[in-house]
């Protein structure tokens, strides 16, 4: 489908059941978490199976939204989430929580669009379904399951996902981009995974350690995390043999310049202290001081609180804290701190705040409110990316979708990054330098090689030293 009909078909199922919300802080809270849960789910279905994503994917992600358009994702962009399994509602808990006390059906009528969403998603490319058709079902029986177990009013009976057929002629949802030697076709997709293997999508303690430890760069973070995963699986096998254990903060300070990784590391950490079990969900809501401080007297209380609302169970990701320091007296940032504090306090066993910045600014921030600088006891450092990181980065790129580097091109790239780190200033983006230096000589390439009466794969494959020339 177009991406216009995806958006129409979108939106004709999102809004009716955002307006169908009884509560106001519910309602609020799925307009800022719906469209993000609902755009990963579709990249970890686009992904099923083995198939990779295309800048065509691009166009309908950027059309999953309900409210005022937002600003595109670029595709490059889109690819670095690299969502390969669904991801847990982060707003369920709350609606489950909301059902207990009234005895409405929000959760249910929530699984209900849910299962209209997922084949829509799925099916948004046109490719063959069954690799996402398993993993959705799966997926969907896990959610219907713990529904169940919650004991609330509802229809009992599971709402079977309605999967269309794929088009006469479609291609096949899993292309392998890659043929194995002697092949002159992409291989076949692979057989649909079994149900009872989809049923669980998060990944374990030694999945995500294997993911923190296979990130480019950042040794010093890695070992810090490493060692605080460490701490928090003693104090909790002290707690079960009966130990005491001293108070801890568990609210960290991330200093480094943009590009640097700490979003996916606060992301890596949330999902680590989940499968210790310190927090409940392990969800990452970031936000910044637009998202906490409103514009008149009363209103940035009732904002943050909303915030950490949504973010209990999980990390909340402030990013460019310092933003929040105040100003004047009367900076509505005083007031969005204070809420802060009194809410890291209340919800300290199962809320993680993460204070993101750049190292001078953040030092201001931390000694702008008495309590701030004792909530927040431990700093790590996001160094910038050397060249050769950066060469790393760029090479990943390009192996992730599907491009080849001969030794020239690879020289040029570290000549460039080379030159690029030297002359570095406060705005250098490090990891999206990188990035963008990609997407750039992808466009380039595709210039040069459109130019080609014939082009061979191995054409349509190469990036050549001229398309780094203009990145």
């Amino acid at each position: 489908m177009t991406p216009e009909q995806l958006h129409n078909a979108y939106t004709a199922q999102v809004s009716p059941f955002l307006a169908a919300l009884p509560d106001p802080g519910l309602r609020t809270l799925f307009r800022q978490q719906g469209d993000p849960f609902f755009r990963r789910c579709a990249l970890a279905l686009w992904q099923a199976g083995g198939s990779p994503l295309t800048p065509a994917h691009g166009g309908w992600y950027n059309t999953l939204y309900t409210g005022p358009k937002p600003k595109e994702t670029l595709f490059w962009d889109m690819v670095s989430q690299g969502e390969e399994a669904l991801p847990l509602p982060p707003f369920l808990p709350r609606l489950l929580a909301y059902d207990r006390t009234t005895g409405r059906q929000t959760a249910r009528a929530f699984l209900d669009l849910l299962a209209g969403l997922l084949p829509l998603l799925a099916g948004a490319d046109g490719g063959h379904v069954p690799p996402r058709a398993a993993a959705a079902q799966a997926y969907w029986d896990g959610l219907f399951t713990q529904w169940q177990q919650a004991g609330l009013p509802g229809n009992p009976a599971p709402t079977p996902l309605d999967f269309p057929a794929p088009a006469p002629g479609a291609p096949p949802a899993s292309p392998d981009p890659t043929p194995a030697p002697g092949q002159d076709e992409p291989a076949p997709p692979q057989p649909a995974p079994k149900q009872a293997e989809a049923a669980d999508p998060q990944p374990t303690l030694e999945e995500l350690l294997a993911q923190l430890d296979a990130l480019v760069g950042l040794e010093g973070v890695k070992a810090e995390v490493h060692s605080l995963v460490n701490l928090m699986k003693v104090r909790r096998l002290r707690e079960t043999a009966g130990l005491p254990t001293p108070p801890l903060s568990l609210h960290l300070v991330f200093v480094g310049n943009p590009g640097t990784g700490k979003t996916t590391v606060a992301r890596l950490i949330g999902q680590l202290y989940r499968a210790i079990g310190i927090l409940s969900q392990g969800q990452l809501v970031e936000v910044d001081r637009s998202g906490l401080v409103a514009g008149y007297v009363g209103q940035t209380a009732l904002k943050t609180q909303e915030v950490l609302q949504s973010a209990l169970g999980g990390v909340l990701f402030l990013d460019e804290a310092y933003a929040l320091a105040p100003a004047s007296p009367t900076d509505y940032g005083r007031e969005a701190i204070e809420v802060l504090l009194k809410g890291m306090e209340d919800h300290r066993k199962d809320l993680v705040v993460i204070a993101a910045g750049y190292p001078d600014p953040m030092e201001d921030f931390l000694h702008s409110n008495p309590g701030l600088a004792s909530r927040f006891p431990k700093t790590l450092v996001f160094a910038d990316y050397t060249p050769p990181q950066l060469l790393a980065i760029f090479q990943g790129l390009c192996r992730k979708n599907g491009y080849t580097l001969p030794p020239e091109t690879e020289a040029a790239a570290a000549a460039r990054f080379q030159a690029l780190y030297d002359g570095r200033d406060a705005h250098f983006g490090n990891a999206r330098t990188a990035r963008n230096t990609f997407e750039d000589a992808v466009a380039r390439q595709a210039d040069r090689v459109a130019a080609l009466e014939a082009p061979s794969r191995e054409d349509l494959m190469a990036l050549l030293p001229q398309d780094l020339a203009g990145a």
